[in-house]
């Protein structure tokens, strides 16, 4: 990769700008070492896992690589304070939090060493993040998969505008599945791009193969932004969002669409494969993707797609 040098692979000490989204359900020790092996940063996605499974992926991550890795840690997690302990006692390198308040945990991490990231989907919410002290910023447009900004903030929009607010390095996320996309957003300011879509239909990832079938099946518009008055989620369309939708059209409450919801549906849907009564979480870009591949090849694929649309950039 053409690049001069870049603020990412200094802070992280990683080969390339491209870090792999921690998804739940999707993201275990296999994804994550597989993408730090292959010179990008490879994440846990600690939302989905119990405390001593969380434990049982970092050993298992360690032994599988020698490159710097990460745990994503959603602050809104019922039992954080084992989360943190836990990657404390592993001396995990690198931690993205979302879902919460930065400033809660962001210290006590980095006064064990650990660097700390944010993800936000808005500048508000990247000011914030600057302020509580973390190293880095992740901004998320809204056509990424699962949990999503309220405000419908699209990445091409969003990243310019944070750039501009903030001075801390800026990853770009949402609809980033290929090296010409990467390299729009770092001409609109981003110093590397975090990627979750492409990443949950690889070889690697521990989403059930049904869902990944799926998620390679999927077409432009496959997927939708709902359930605003609960968490705004992007899924797939299947038969349990055509039952989302329909509670819409029959004028439900919000208790009424939690209990629809209820608990586990995402884990039915992406990890045990249940496509129909399942919550199938997923980007825009999904309608992209023609096969599943290893997390060595996407990001191979990446890195040459980026190469070459710089070159020919460089000739305009």
């Amino acid at each position: 990769m053409t690049t001069t040098p870049n603020r990412i692979c200094q802070l992280f000490q990683i080969k390339y700008p491209i870090i792999q989204g921690g998804m739940i359900w999707c993201s275990g020790w296999q994804l994550a070492s597989a993408v730090s092996n292959a010179g990008g940063l490879g994440l846990i996605g600690a939302g989905s896992m119990y405390p001593e499974i969380l434990d049982e992926h970092i050993q298992k991550c360690k032994k599988a690589t020698n490159a710097p890795y990460g745990v994503n840690l959603p602050l809104l997690y019922p039992n954080i304070e084992a989360h943190i302990q836990t990657i404390i006692k592993h001396k995990v390198p690198i931690v993205f939090t979302s879902a919460g308040n930065p400033s809660t945990w962001t210290q006590t991490l980095q006064n064990e060493g650990i660097k700390v990231v944010h993800v936000v989907s808005s500048v508000k919410f990247a000011q914030k993040a600057e302020a509580a002290g973390v190293d880095a910023i992740v901004a998320e447009g809204f056509e990424a998969g699962g949990h999503n900004g309220r405000d419908e903030t699209t990445t091409l929009c969003l990243i310019p505008m944070v750039k501009k607010a903030v001075q801390i390095p800026l990853l770009a996320a949402g609809g980033i599945a290929s090296g010409a996309a990467m390299l729009a957003v770092m001409n609109l300011g981003a110093d590397a791009v975090q990627i979750g879509s492409r990443f949950a239909a690889s070889i690697e990832s521990s989403a059930h193969q049904n869902f990944k079938e799926a998620v390679i099946a999927a077409e432009e518009g496959s997927t939708l932004l709902t359930l605003k008055e609960l968490t705004p989620v992007r899924l797939l369309k299947n038969p349990f969002f055509e039952q989302v939708q329909a509670a819409y059209a029959a004028g439900s409450s919000t208790e009424e669409l939690k209990n629809l919801l209820g608990r586990g549906r995402a884990k039915k849907g992406m990890f045990e494969g249940d496509l129909i009564e399942g919550e199938l979480e997923i980007g825009q870009i999904a309608g992209s993707f023609e096969k599943i591949l290893s997390a060595q090849e996407i990001v191979q694929e990446i890195v040459g797609q980026y190469n070459l649309t710089l070159t020919q950039q460089q000739a305009l």
